[in-house]
């Protein structure tokens, strides 16, 4: 679990701890719920209770109340106003559930009054853990991450690091600095070192010595690991030939447990949206007619699985093109896209004719996007290692998608790489939940582009 995710973790057990402990205050002072008619340890009471428990977290995590953590500085006027966002969303959905249901009288959690009693303590109570996580309490102290690196790789280094948003800075040293480094200060380092960094007879030595201080303190990793860990990507120009073979990946295995559960899931899951999802399409494709009377669909060739081409439908979001017109990059603000279409991309209804291909097996619902042969012809000359992301089916969203932005450039879709070689290496079941779950949240902020 890198930092961020664990600083997350933390954030939400800490909000479920606020949240119980102010819950507690109701059922063991009675005069909190004088207004009430009662108080019922029924079922239905405590139904209420769990619901209202997973509730709050819900929210916050779609309104961004979790996501400002991951900010390298913490703007307090929008922390509060996510918070005081979530506090009303909470509220009503609270309301519409009671409406709709209308639980006995007895269920006190319902009442207006206690309700915003509830919800206000919360909300202060998750202003305070995140103000004081930000500030190191509960967390472990940081290490400071040093770099150890020949000046010519300095500056690509430094700057694949800043392409991703991240709250500490990596400190070059050379290595003759570096053992005052570890003399003057007492608070944990993070070493990490290039492999041509190696080259100087005088490093390996010296990092060798490394591993007779207290791994606690100390702790020494290549720059390759140092992105894998703290920023969960595997940046391309970094990576030897040899770093990542197909039977090093978690389902190359002929049994793969992992493998079959996730077929298993895409057929299930993609049946299911299929049917819930279907009155959303035929929609969408009538609002596409009715603008321009064009056609709904659109029909695409795309590399899928080993760079093997397969045709892809989406419901068309941009105008009519001309059939010899050139492939290239959807650019923001982009004059192709219609009116309806902006709106498509935005909650991604265009990508649900894909379920098809989902359930045919030439695609996945989690995976590397699948891109146009014509494009990847440029991909696969300027960026190394690009082919391997063919060594898994393409998905309907991917690690790179939640976690990058839109690729309209070369230096994008290496960015994006570097999320789908990490995926490839640490697929887990664990990680397509993960990436499911930020997905949902894209749709439903209506995020997409």
């Amino acid at each position: 679990m890198s930092d961020l995710r664990s600083l997350l973790f933390r954030a939400l057990l800490l909000d479920w701890f606020g949240q119980a402990l102010i819950l507690s205050l109701f059922l063991f002072i009675p005069s909190l719920t004088a207004g009430a008619q009662g108080v019922s340890s029924s079922d239905e009471q405590w139904s209420w209770f769990a619901f209202v428990l997973v509730l709050y977290p819900i929210l916050g995590w779609l309104f961004g109340s979790y996501t400002v953590l991951r900010w390298k500085r913490l703007v307090l006027p929008v922390l509060i106003q996510r918070l005081l966002i979530t506090a009303f969303a909470t509220f009503i959905v609270l309301s519409t559930a009671r409406w709709f249901i209308n639980p006995v009288d007895a269920v006190w959690i319902v009442d207006n009054q206690i309700q915003f009693l509830w919800i206000g303590g919360t909300t202060l109570w998750a202003l305070i853990v995140r103000v004081g996580l930000r500030r190191g309490f509960l967390l472990p102290v940081q290490p400071r991450i040093l770099l150890l690196a020949q000046t010519e790789e300095l500056k690509n280094l430094l700057a694949a690091w800043a392409r991703v948003q991240h709250r500490q800075h990596l400190l070059p040293v050379a290595g003759s600095s570096f053992v005052q480094h570890l003399q003057n200060t007492e608070e944990p380092l993070l070493v990490a070192f290039s492999q041509s960094a190696l080259q100087d007879p005088a490093l390996p030595p010296l990092i060798a010595s490394l591993e007779m201080h207290d791994p606690r303190q100390v702790r020494v990793l290549s720059v390759l690991s140092l992105f894998e860990q703290q920023q969960e990507r595997l940046p391309p120009f970094l990576m030897p030939e040899t770093v990542l073979a197909y039977d090093d990946l978690p389902w190359a295995a002929t049994f793969s447990v992992q493998a079959q559960l996730k077929r298993m899931a895409d057929l299930l899951v993609s049946g299911v949206l299929l049917l819930l999802t279907t009155p959303f399409v035929l929609l969408s494709a009538l609002l596409i007619w009715l603008e321009d009377r064009g056609p709904v669909f659109y029909a695409q060739q795309r590399s899928g699985w080993l760079g093997r081409p397969f045709t892809v439908y989406k419901l068309r979001t941009m105008s009519v093109q001309p059939v010899d017109a050139p492939a290239r990059w959807t650019q923001p603000g982009d004059q192709r896209i219609t009116a309806v279409g902006g709106l498509l991309r935005r909650v991604r209804v265009d990508e649900l004719p894909q379920l098809l291909n989902v359930i045919n097996g030439e695609m996945s619902l989690i995976g590397p996007r699948p891109e146009r042969p014509e494009l990847e012809e440029e991909l696969e000359r300027r960026i190394p290692h690009y082919r391997k992301r063919h060594w898994m089916r393409p998905g309907l969203s991917g690690w790179a998608q939640v976690c990058a932005p839109y690729a309209s450039s070369i230096e994008d879709a290496e960015l994006k790489l570097s999320y789908d070689l990490y995926y490839l290496r640490n697929f887990s079941s664990w990680l397509d939940l993960l990436i499911l779950f930020r997905t949902v949240k894209t749709v439903l902020k209506a995020g997409g582009r």
